[in-house]
């Protein structure tokens, strides 16, 4: 059987692990072809953790010093939130950590995972340097990138990524520079004022002129949707779409559970504000 494709994960992720954290971790257990990696200072025990979910212990000190040596100027990491703008330098930043797989992931934690290889199949990653999981902006819950070093160095190509980095300010770099709204309204990311040249205005240009291969189009479920079940590593809307993976990003605004689960059943629902099982 030939080998597949090989893929790594990477979320930084500090402080206290989130409530929806066993969700995440059960579903990474039905893609154990797939290696998930979590940058973290939290050396607290982990309960029902995969074997294909690694834990590596750095402090956010310890990763703004490695960043501003790699990169040849100091840069901005005062607070974890602010590590969402580096996601497209996660490659460059961390190459002991991808170096023998075949792509790289951005990721964050609010993810409950369906049958990834059933997107992302062999051919479909041949195809492609970069993959985002919506049609009209770089997803950064979750994107892939090919290993190489076009990709890992292409946030370099934004004019703003110094300034980006070494201001303590949030710019949403990894995706559109917090213009969703009108991007999700179908205006082209090249007619709305932004404050800076994010990633989307980079992989969007390099799509019109076939630098790199990319791939934008709706492989996720997210929102306040409803009628989304969980079952045995499969995402299900309907009861007829299946989604790469479903966004908590909604979710997590309207709920949270007072005794975070421990155990999670193989099936459970996703309304439009609670999970149930």
């Amino acid at each position: 059987m030939p080998k597949l494709t090989s893929i790594a994960s990477i979320t930084c992720w500090y402080g206290k692990f989130p409530w929806y954290f066993p969700y995440f971790l059960h579903s990474c257990s039905f893609n154990p072809t797939v290696d998930f990696y979590i940058i973290t200072d939290n050396k607290n025990k982990i309960d029902n953790k995969p074997e294909n979910v690694k834990i590596i212990y750095k402090t956010l000190d310890e990763i703004k010093a490695s960043a501003s040596e790699k990169l040849g100027f100091s840069v901005n990491i005062d607070y974890p939130y602010k590590l969402c703008d580096f996601k497209p330098a996660y490659g460059f930043l961390f190459p002991e950590i991808i170096e023998s797989y075949d792509f790289w992931a951005q990721s964050d934690l609010d993810i409950i995972f369906g049958d990834i290889r059933l997107f992302l199949t062999e051919d479909f990653l041949a195809s492609y340097d970069f993959i985002s999981m919506r049609h009209d902006y770089t997803t950064g819950c979750f994107a892939l990138y090919r290993n190489n070093e076009i990709m890992n160095t292409f946030f370099m190509k934004s004019k703003d990524y110094k300034l980006v980095f070494s201001n303590s300010k949030h710019f949403c770099f990894d995706e559109c520079n917090f213009a969703w709204d009108p991007l999700t309204f179908g205006r082209s990311i090249f007619e709305i004022q932004t404050e800076i040249v994010s990633f989307t205005h980079l992989v969007k240009a390099a799509e019109i002129t076939k630098e790199i291969r990319t791939h934008f189009d709706f492989i996720i479920i997210e929102g306040y949707t409803g009628d989304v079940v969980f079952e045995n590593g499969k995402i299900i809307y309907k009861n007829e779409y299946e989604g790469l993976l479903f966004h908590l990003f909604w979710i997590k605004k309207t709920y949270s559970p007072k005794i975070p689960p421990k155990n999670i059943p193989n099936f459970y629902k996703i309304g439009p504000v609670k999970i149930t099982h």
